[in-house]
């Protein structure tokens, strides 16, 4: 249900732009991104960093574009959203006691702590990688091909990615259970 909660506004700007068009798509999405972050508000009675942050991004990207007439800056949303997540990721190995990755899963999953180094940094890299990919197709493909490419290209790599990630801490964590019997 949170996937769904997080991937809404992106799965109404899809639907929109494929009914609609850029523009109309674009407005969904900001207001999408607003109804995300009070519904959470609502429910939780706090904001989700993440959701702020994105907000934002949205916004001043879509704004822009809306103002503008220019689509260009709403296809640079996902780039600065995933770069902005690479970056915390990876400056988290170097500020406060633990880095994101561990912060986030530890009251899950136990594991060594060079794994969780290990863990973020590739999470990290794997956003700012994400970003980049969107760039190359933002300028190589239409329109249409880049809103696909945002919804299915990007969702199905982040998908294969978490699975990758599952069958690494699987092995770390199958190591230290058996280290710990023996």
């Amino acid at each position: 249900m949170k996937l769904l909660f997080d991937f809404f506004p992106i799965l109404l700007f899809f639907v929109a732009f494929k009914v609609w068009g850029i523009y109309t798509a674009t407005a969904v999405a900001i207001a999408a991104s607003f109804a995300q972050v009070a519904l959470f508000w609502l429910r939780h009675r706090r904001f989700e960093k993440m959701h702020l942050a994105v907000l934002g991004i949205v916004a001043i990207s879509g704004g822009l574009t809306l103002a503008f007439q220019d689509e260009m800056f709403v296809k640079w949303k996902p780039t600065l959203v995933n770069w902005l997540f690479g970056v915390v990721f990876i400056a988290s190995q170097y500020v406060g006691e633990k880095p994101l990755a561990e912060r986030m899963m530890a009251a899950s999953i136990a594991l060594p702590r060079e794994v969780w180094y290990r863990l973020n940094l590739s999470w990290g890299l794997f956003f700012l990688a994400l970003g980049a990919v969107n760039v190359y197709v933002l300028y190589h493909f239409d329109t249409d091909t880049w809103v696909n490419f945002k919804l299915f290209g990007m969702m199905g790599l982040t998908f294969a990615f978490v699975i990758a990630q599952a069958f690494y801490i699987a092995r770390h964590v199958e190591a230290e259970e058996t280290d710990g019997t023996s």
